[in-house]
């Protein structure tokens, strides 16, 4: 594990600032990742983004993007993973955060399968983690949240990987921290991880009901796609940016 961990603080060429001079905190694998990528209206996005975080936008677009995955091997450095507690499955629901020059993501929703996992994460990161039913078959992801309301069914075929990335395809993914808002102000979580391999896929079927405030997340209105078979993750404590959330 770690050679494994040099390697990954080897390969940081690809990111747009440097690695943090701090020691890492956490371990994990984002694995089988699905990625929905949905364009929206800037007026509907800002009343679910806290106001000191400027929301970013690719071209004059906002986009969110729900993102589906199997989380593994979650562990603080130093101790061993507990797969009972350190591996489940992952929906998130986020959008896109420029704060400062660090371009990171903010989640306006997590659900997690297991009851345990999504509490003990919420406990340690303060993300806004809830449990929910979230299967993996050979054929996509599954999820019903009876008590949000929320569905996706999927069925999926990986096709060919993406060797020559658009600026979205970017702009999407390598994402290198993500933004958190607490009761004493507004947080960053710097993390770190190889460049994204992406893939295209054939989307055969899917059933999708989100919500986050007014905006309506359907299979009608999925502007891009994407999926990777996962990257190997660290990531560093959090540091507090604002000390008070500004009244909206």
């Amino acid at each position: 594990m770690a050679k494994k961990i040099k390697t990954i603080l080897r390969d940081y060429n690809h990111r747009p600032w440097p690695l943090p001079t701090r020691p890492w905190r956490y371990y994990q694998e984002w694995l089988d990742l699905l990625f929905l990528h949905f364009q929206v209206d800037y007026d509907l996005l800002r009343p679910l983004v806290p106001a000191g975080l400027h929301i970013d936008q690719h071209q004059g677009s906002c986009y969110v993007s729900l993102v589906a995955f199997k989380m593994k091997n979650i562990r603080p450095k130093n101790l061993p993973a507990f797969p009972p507690l350190s591996n489940f499955y992952e929906i998130n629901v986020r959008t896109y955060i420029d704060q400062d020059g660090k371009k990171g993501v903010y989640f306006i929703n997590i659900e997690a399968s297991k009851y345990l996992s999504a509490l003990v994460a919420k406990k340690l990161s303060g993300l806004p983690y809830e449990k929910s039913a979230i299967l993996r078959n050979a054929q996509g992801y599954h999820n019903l949240n009876q008590e949000r309301e929320f569905r996706l069914k999927t069925i999926f075929e990986v096709t060919d990987e993406i060797t020559l990335k658009s600026s979205l395809d970017t702009w999407l993914t390598e994402r290198y921290c993500l933004y958190l808002d607490k009761p004493a102000g507004i947080y960053c979580f710097d993390i770190h991880h190889p460049e994204w391999p992406l893939f295209s896929l054939q989307l055969k079927e899917c059933q999708l009901n989100y919500t986050a405030g007014d905006i309506h997340l359907h299979n009608e209105n999925i502007a891009l796609i994407h999926y990777s078979p996962g990257v190997q993750v660290l990531a560093w404590e959090a540091r507090q940016i604002k000390p008070d959330r500004p009244s909206p």
